[in-house]
């Protein structure tokens, strides 16, 4: 697991945070989403498939093929492991039947944002650094709504500010740069915090300030190799020293 501890000051003004494994503890719903939304398909072509039907494993499947990346692309990737890979048009519906399960899960059950995400956003903003929540997804605005903590960001962006973007869960720079925009602070004095390879990537293409990998799951020599200043654990060991002030407001 990574043990950099990453020390946030000099010219940042302000942070944005990915919503998904940043903000908010996704993994767990999204996970047992792809078991219900995967296991029908794989057994009714158990026969198309080596060995048969093989059920979705929730932890090490979800690890390998979905965890910070697009929907469409781990599905591809999931199945091409057991056998042929189906039409475009089965993959996006998998992909969309993830989707509402997920959010059905979540509206069932509620979401829970991480407690050292929420230390550091009051510390943030008691540092009058600003603050922005985003995320390629479009439901990304009513989770942070249902984990009540929309109102402790300047800005928030989803899938649904950003059209063209990509994907659904793909994170491209220009939503990036638009939370920049909209907060009025210039990239070079903006971190970023995200837990995918795409988000790191996007912060780096960006030109942010200070691009940092969030790895709750052992990969930090990935998110480095896509473009991270710095990689930890968790955002307690996010370290926060006052900037200098920018005039106007987000």
């Amino acid at each position: 697991m990574p043990t950099d501890q990453c020390v946030l000051g000099g010219d940042i003004a302000a942070i944005i945070f990915g919503v998904d494994g940043v903000i908010l503890d996704t993994a767990q719903a999204a996970a047992a989403a792809w078991k219900s939304a995967l296991d029908p398909f794989l057994r009714s072509h158990a026969g198309d498939r080596e060995g048969g039907f093989r059920p979705f494993e929730v932890r090490a499947d979800y690890l390998r093929y979905f965890h910070g990346r697009p929907r469409a692309a781990g599905v591809r990737e999931f199945l091409a492991s057991q056998g042929p890979v189906p039409r475009p048009e089965v993959v996006s519906e998998l992909a969309g039947r993830q989707e509402r399960l997920f959010l059905a899960e979540v509206r069932r059950h509620g979401i829970a944002p991480f407690a050292s995400t929420v230390d550091l956003v009051r510390a943030a903003r008691r540092h009058r650094l600003r603050t922005a929540a985003i995320s390629a997804d479009r439901y990304a605005a009513e989770l942070l709504t249902r984990a009540g903590v929309t109102d402790m960001f300047d800005v928030r962006l989803d899938g649904l500010d950003a059209p063209g973007t990509g994907l659904p869960g793909h994170l491209e720079p220009c939503l990036l740069l638009e939370a920049a925009l909209l907060m009025r602070t210039p990239p070079a004095r903006t971190a970023v915090v995200e837990q995918s390879p795409d988000g790191v990537a996007a912060g780096r293409h960006g030109g942010f300030g200070l691009v940092v990998g969030v790895d709750r799951v052992g990969r930090a020599a990935v998110l480095r190799a896509h473009g991270a200043d710095a990689v930890i654990e968790d955002l307690s060991r996010l370290r926060l020293r006052k900037a200098p002030a920018l005039t106007g407001r987000p």
